[in-house]
Parts: C-alpha cells; sequence; structure tokens
C-alpha cells in the first residue's frame, strides 16, 4: 500500500532518505556544467545534508531537444531529518546560489536540483501524482504544479535521471508504479538510454 503523506506532516527528527538529480549545461561561478554538478554537490554537504553516495557524471542532449548544450547529469542519495518541503526550498536556494533563474520551463540552466523521492513517500496523494505523471508533454511544457509531487512525476521516463539513479539505487520502489529503478529503466527505449554516456 503507498504511503499518502503532507510533507507538512512529516516530523522533522525522523531521518530520511532522498534522491536528488542533478543537471547543467551552462557555466556558472563555480566553472562549467561539471564544475557546477560538484559544486552543488560540495554545498548540498556543507549546509546540512548528508551525502551517502554519488553516481557518475553522465552526458547527454539537452530535453526537449534542441533546446540548448548538452546536459551534465548526475544523482545523489542524501539522508536528512528534515521535511520534503525544508530538502525543496534548501535545493531552490542552492540552484540559486549558483546562478539558476527560473524564467523559461525547461531552459538552459546553469543547475537543476530536482528531489526525486524521499523513501516511500508519495505526496500529496496518488491521484495529484497519477495526474502530473500522465499530462501530455504539450501541458508539461506550459504547466506546473503548485506543490510538492513525489515521486518526481517524469522519473520514470527520463534516462537520463534512470541510468545514474540506477548506479546508487538500482532496487528503489516507486511506491505508486510498483517497479524498481531497473524495471523502469528497461521499460525505456534503447534510444534513449544510449544517449547518456558516461562523462570524461
Amino acid at each position: 500500500m503507498s504511503n499518502d503523506h503532507d510533507p507538512l506532516d512529516i516530523a522533522q527528527t525522523e531521518q530520511k532518505n532522498a534522491w536528488i538529480a542533478l543537471g547543467s549545461n551552462q557555466s556558472s561561478h563555480a566553472g562549467g556544467p561539471r564544475e557546477t554538478v560538484q559544486q552543488a554537490i560540495q554545498m548540498m554537504e556543507n549546509i546540512g545534508l548528508q551525502v551517502r553516495a554519488v553516481s557518475r557524471f553522465f552526458t547527454n542532449p539537452a530535453f526537449p531537444a534542441g533546446s540548448g548544450p548538452d546536459y551534465v547529469n548526475a544523482v545523489v542519495y542524501v539522508t536528512s531529518d528534515w521535511s520534503c518541503l525544508k530538502i525543496l526550498e534548501v535545493l531552490h536556494k542552492l540552484e540559486a546560489g549558483l546562478g539558476r533563474k527560473r524564467d523559461i520551463r525547461w531552459d538552459a540552466r546553469t543547475v537543476d536540483l530536482d528531489l526525486l523521492a524521499v523513501g516511500d513517500v508519495v505526496c500529496p496523494n496518488v491521484q495529484v501524482q497519477n495526474h502530473w505523471r500522465s499530462l501530455p508533454l504539450a501541458q508539461q511544457m506550459s504547466q506546473t504544479p503548485d506543490d510538492l509531487i513525489l515521486p518526481h512525476p517524469r522519473l520514470q521516463d527520463r534516462a537520463f535521471v534512470l541510468v545514474p539513479m540506477a548506479e546508487i539505487a538500482p532496487d528503489w520502489f516507486h511506491p505508486v508504479l510498483k517497479k524498481t529503478v531497473l524495471q523502469m529503466l528497461s521499460d525505456l527505449p534503447q534510444h534513449d538510454k544510449d544517449q547518456v554516456v558516461p562523462s570524461d
């Protein structure tokens, strides 16, 4: 049975496992995209998130196609006693600190920090999660949810997330789809997976 939670109801003292996707295709004050992702991971540790595992770095074409330079992507596993909303708030502050501007959806950016999952939490509920997960691409590009959606509604569609996540959390189980990371990755087209290659 899925766990439906309002993130505000989750006690700050409860230790949580969380997975965060990092992506960059623009330079920041830290350097190029690779250095920016590295700096973001360091900033997570400095601000109080306990980084337990980091995937390799990968490169892949920007999405949607033609929207900018190739991305450097990675996924990290962290633990924290913060609420889900507190983690999200901190990630937005780190993005701003690295020059991220939220002007155009899916535009090129210095850094993108997406909270993918917090344990097996589903929030705000299964119905809302299903709505955003099944939204057509055209609407995804123009609509943004007002609330935190967990697991991330695009998680299962993105090879550039699942490939690095599979390195550090292959058996994480999606509480709504009832599939592991490896199973979700297996469901994706081979062409999508082939575009995600280890970064030098």
